[in-house]
């Protein structure tokens, strides 16, 4: 672990793995501890791991400021990251909802952007609309699996208007591409790494201006590459296409049988795709 002083002193740390360029990873959750990104499937073997503890999440400290875990204040974070590693341009990979701080990073600091690898991004940052049906259908591929009885009645339940508080979490194996005893130990680990505080200012009113976002991104002239998880119902593939054609330079790739977090499902299918881009 090592440590810098973030946009207002806040000390923050991040954890270094591998070898090669750094590639500056930011975790979803939102707010998130970086831990659960582990090697990425093993893409430390390709390049050196830049894992950031947001402020308040894993190693980092808590602010004096609550109101700077707002997603748009946390970007001066990442761009003291990058002037702390003594780097010209960021290569960025960010997951889910970490995703929206990369955008909101490079819609502020576009020539500092070398590469940007969105991962299941979240579509909220650039109002991309997924709808009942988009996440229906895909739920439906899972209609094989012993779990998914119970939870696509707590989904018609969230579809109807009357979910209990219980769906939400029932709902939980349609974002994994497999639903195992090992992913169920994993999951239940995360939740006590996730800073909900945090959370529930991270999309505070004003954090993100979606038109705004769209605009910028639209003149971005980094390549990006957004990697969507083919039974991911958080951004089911068709929105995933939509989502990458605001880029001038983007590309998709859809992973097979993947959710929410790829590089778990097929780490050898997500490492060479990440590599390939990265290259």
């Amino acid at each position: 672990m090592a440590t810098f002083d973030g946009a207002d002193g806040t000390r923050l740390a991040y954890h270094r793995t591998g070898d090669g360029d750094p590639l500056i990873c930011l975790p979803g959750g939102p707010m998130l501890a970086s831990t659960y990104l582990g090697d990425l499937g093993g893409l430390s073997a390709r390049r050196s791991l830049v894992l950031l503890d947001l402020r308040g999440t894993g190693e980092s400290a808590v602010p004096v400021d609550p109101a700077s875990y707002r997603c748009d204040r946390q970007v001066e974070d990442v761009e003291a990251l990058r002037v702390h590693l003594g780097l010209d341009r960021l290569d960025l990979a960010a997951h889910s909802a970490g995703a929206t701080l990369a955008l909101l990073y490079a819609a502020r600091h576009p020539d500092r952007v070398g590469r940007l690898a969105l991962i299941t991004p979240s579509p909220r940052p650039v109002d991309v609309e997924v709808s009942d049906l988009d996440r229906r259908e895909l739920a439906e591929l899972r209609r094989g699996e012993p779990w998914f009885p119970a939870a696509f009645a707590a989904f018609e339940r969230i579809w109807s208007g009357q979910p209990t508080a219980a769906d939400w979490a029932a709902i939980t194996p349609f974002t994994h591409g497999r639903w195992d005893a090992a992913r169920q130990a994993r999951a239940a680990g995360e939740a006590g790494q996730r800073n909900d505080e945090a959370a529930a200012v991270y999309y505070s009113a004003g954090a993100v201006d979606p038109p705004a976002v769209r605009s910028a991104l639209g003149h971005l002239q980094a390549p990006v590459l957004l990697l969507a998880g083919a039974y991911d119902v958080a951004l089911p593939p068709k929105r995933a296409a939509e989502y990458a054609g605001l880029f001038p330079r983007a590309e998709l790739a859809v992973q097979p049988g993947a959710g929410h977090y790829p590089w778990l499902d097929d780490p050898q299918w997500f490492v060479e795709t990440m590599a390939g881009f990265l290259r």
